[in-house]
């Protein structure tokens, strides 16, 4: 018993030792919305698409036709002033030409074959679009894509579009803590969501162009950031 009763109070003793750690403190209360910012400006900026596409009885004949007359669109986009840089290939293809078949259980026939090689140029400046464009038809340019508007440094842009949505932010912060009877105080964290980016905006704005009229329109940047708010007692 003796031996006993000293086991248990030594085990008392190691226990009282042991620091007992401090209960976890809840998280404050607090808002946590998401704010959208949104600016519009006219480009600066445009893509487009441009190739050539050829046919020949041959593979071999195709080909070289089409590098001829791609040759030809490539001077005339460095006589425009576009920079060499500012050129690239985008696509080439060799297909089959088939015939149509005379019966429903006739083999098509192969008669020749159709090349296709494509450039995707950066213009700088919109106003030089349409001019660009008439000089790619008139050197044998037959496939023209859809033109494509960007701003080239969005950055400026997209510091007003996160000012905007960080103040949307706290507008829906305010207007959530007032509708709840408490005080909202200060920000606790802002994140910024990916995937808001550049896109377009149709805004009529019509350009004179002696050759391909252009209405390049506005871009539209948005930012979208979540905000946390405290909640004050």
């Amino acid at each position: 018993m003796l031996r006993s009763g000293l086991a248990a109070s030594a085990a008392l003793a190691v226990l009282a030792l042991v620091p007992v750690a401090p209960a976890r403190a809840a998280d404050p209360p607090s808002i946590r919305v998401s704010g959208t910012g949104e600016v519009s400006a006219p480009p600066d900026t445009a893509h487009l698409t441009a190739g050539v596409s050829t046919e020949a009885p041959t593979a071999a004949e195709a080909v070289r036709a089409n590098g001829e007359a791609m040759r030809g669109v490539l001077a005339a986009l460095e006589a425009a002033g576009i920079p060499k840089q500012d050129v690239q290939t985008s696509g080439f293809s060799v297909f089959p030409v088939y015939a149509d078949a005379p019966g429903p259980r006739a083999q098509p026939r192969i008669t020749g074959h159709r090349v296709s090689n494509q450039v995707t140029v950066r213009v700088a400046g919109v106003e030089k679009v349409g001019a660009v464009l008439d000089q790619l038809v008139a050197s044998g340019a037959n496939e023209l894509g859809g033109v494509q508007f960007s701003i080239g440094d969005p950055t400026p842009l997209l510091d007003q579009a996160r000012q905007r949505a960080l103040a949307d932010a706290r507008r829906k912060a305010e207007l959530y803590a007032a509708s709840a009877g408490v005080r909202l105080g200060r920000l606790l964290g802002i994140e910024e969501v990916a995937g808001g980016g550049p896109g377009p905006f149709p805004v009529a704005a019509r350009m004179d162009s002696a050759a391909v009229p252009i209405a390049p329109g506005q871009v539209q940047l948005a930012v979208t950031a979540i905000a946390t708010f405290a909640i004050e007692p």
